[in-house]
């Protein structure tokens, strides 16, 4: 992948983390704040505690860091997956999320 296809994909899912925020703020109470200054978006729940996803441009990696650990997300053709195996970045990015805002919230694509 050149640097130009990881950042038009890696910022396709930076914008879905910013729409999914939107979306769960208008349809639920969680209000979950999201902040983005570059090419790093944090989520600030309402107990302070935050979600960091931030890209790697030289690594062609997307960084996430949760309360339950960090997380690199590399791109496999079809979807961004963990680099040890712990899953596709929505999925984890909803459960982590889920567990900080004591609250079911679904980030997708």
């Amino acid at each position: 992948m050149t640097d130009l296809e990881f950042m038009d994909r890696a910022e396709s899912v930076l914008r879905a983390i910013e729409q999914s925020c939107d979306r769960i703020n208008d349809q639920t109470d969680a209000d979950v704040d999201n902040q983005r200054v570059g090419g790093m978006v944090t989520l600030v729940f309402p107990n302070r505690s935050q979600i960091v996803v931030n890209l790697q441009k030289p690594l062609h990696e997307i960084w996430l860091a949760a309360r339950s650990g960090g997380y690199h997300f590399k791109f496999d053709g079809q979807a961004w997956r963990d680099t040890k195996g712990q899953g596709e970045i929505f999925a984890r990015l909803s459960e982590d999320a889920t567990t900080q805002a004591g609250a079911r919230l679904v980030f997708s694509a």
